[in-house]
């Protein structure tokens, strides 16, 4: 029987490195390798935004409180659950691409392939967010940012879902809803 999942090399297995230039620090970092075991646990070919999304969940107090109350996040824990289960398996045929955001080619590269073309865009949304901060490294705000940023994304999708509106989390997380085009401001600002 052939594995679902293909073979990732060695030195790709665990997760992204602080030390490389992904911008990222420990807390992400493991959050990423968290997402990474889920998806290969889930039988996934790619790990998507939802992957980020549980795996943010679960390491970030943070995003836990700019999410919602405890209720919210229980019915927001029990979708990401069911994933597992049955609610995610028809996205395991296919990629999470919803066109919305185009992916950069290097944040695709990350994992070797293993990146959604979405969850890819997300991890450079938050990047870029962090360098708009000023910051040395994106944390879990900056990436439940950019989870929100592509409304057709299944981090979105389990979010409303489960009650909690893609639209005013970006309002909480940025004061006005700030999702804005990072590669627009800095092409205004260098003129």
């Amino acid at each position: 029987m052939q594995p679902r999942i293909p073979r990732q090399p060695v030195q790709d297995q665990g997760s992204i490195h602080a030390d490389d230039d992904a911008g990222l620090g420990d807390e992400l970092a493991a959050v990423v390798a968290g997402a990474r075991r889920r998806a290969v646990r889930d039988g996934d070919r790619q790990v998507d935004t939802a992957h980020l999304l549980h795996s943010l969940i679960e390491y970030d107090p943070e995003v836990r409180a700019v999410i919602g109350d405890a209720p919210q996040l229980a019915r927001l824990l029990g979708y990401l659950v069911q994933r597992s289960i049955g609610y995610g398996l028809r996205w395991q045929s296919g990629v999470e691409d919803s066109g919305a955001i185009p992916a950069l080619p290097q944040a695709a590269a990350m994992g070797d392939g293993a990146w959604s073309p979405v969850a890819a865009a997300a991890l450079e949304y938050a990047r870029s967010r962090a360098r708009r901060r000023t910051a040395d490294q994106a944390d879990g705000t900056d990436l439940l940012a950019g989870l929100v940023v592509d409304p057709e994304s299944r981090a979105v999708e389990v979010l409303e879902r489960a009650g909690v509106a893609a639209p005013a989390l970006a309002v909480r997380i940025d004061g006005d809803g700030g999702v804005r085009d990072t590669e627009a401001e800095s092409r205004t600002s260098s003129r």
